[in-house]
């Protein structure tokens, strides 16, 4: 479904993403793990495009090589909104929600570029069955919501965009144990519902446990790649990139 190939990466002077090839299969569960600072991030904006919105106008452009497939079609081209339309949709790290809309408006703009509006609304009966707080915080403002809250959301609303393929970053972050674990709970019935999942995760446990594959990106690079069994025997990426 995905291939980034000799995908690299330099903004700021530093380089972020060095020679880094990954694969995603259709109905897969693949994690991004790793250090801060190792470049999962820029991975997932580059994939949706975000990465050269966020430099354009900027005085140093970010320089980025190599070629990303979806369903193989080239998409490292395409701005961000034609991203989404091919069904790649990015659930950006710290949530990101419209903090002065609504919960019920934060998940109709999930479904801005769609004009099926029958099945709009059954999507937003699905997403409220899978997150039945929403329903009822759905006329309150989303900055007034609780941190797990807003990352349901944001979830939330990247579902109503469609998506094929559905990316999501650090979706535990800041957040207490059992919130957390309610949160990747609905990420697996999401997966289980047939959507592909690309997970970035500083939770490396969970998302181990989750994942069918898992990649160690660490300094921009891949440092190991393969399902948990056989990352866990290598020591080295163990106690180094992993942290187990």
């Amino acid at each position: 479904m995905l291939e980034v190939n000799n995908l690299t990466v330099h903004y700021d002077g530093a380089m972020a993403l060095n020679d880094v090839s990954v694969k995603v299969e259709k109905g897969e569960f693949v994690a991004v793990v790793g250090p801060n600072g190792a470049g999962k991030t820029t991975l997932l904006k580059s994939i949706s495009g975000t990465l050269k919105e966020f430099q354009r106008g900027r005085r140093e452009q970010a320089k980025i090589s190599g070629t990303i497939l979806f369903e193989k079609e080239r998409i490292d081209k395409l701005r961000p909104w034609r991203i989404v339309t091919k069904g790649i949709i990015h659930c950006p790290e710290r949530r990101r929600v419209f903090p002065e809309m609504s919960t019920f408006e934060n998940l109709i703009m999930g479904s801005y570029l769609r004009k099926d509006k029958d099945q709009i609304k059954k999507d937003l009966d699905r997403v409220y069955q899978l997150f039945p707080i929403l329903k009822e915080r759905k006329d309150q403002m989303a900055q007034t919501l609780s941190g797990g809250e807003q990352q349901m959301l944001a979830i939330a609303r990247a579902l109503m965009s469609k998506p094929k393929l559905l990316m999501i970053d650090e979706p535990s972050l800041g957040l207490a144990p059992l919130v957390k674990q309610k949160v990747f709970d609905s990420i697996k019935e999401v997966w289980s519902s047939g959507i592909t999942i690309l997970l970035v995760e500083q939770d490396v446990s969970i998302a181990l446990s989750l994942a069918n594959r898992a990649y160690v990106l660490t300094h921009g690079r891949i440092a190991a790649q393969g399902i948990k069994e056989e990352l866990m025997k290598n020591r080295d990426i163990r106690e180094m990139y992993i942290g187990i």
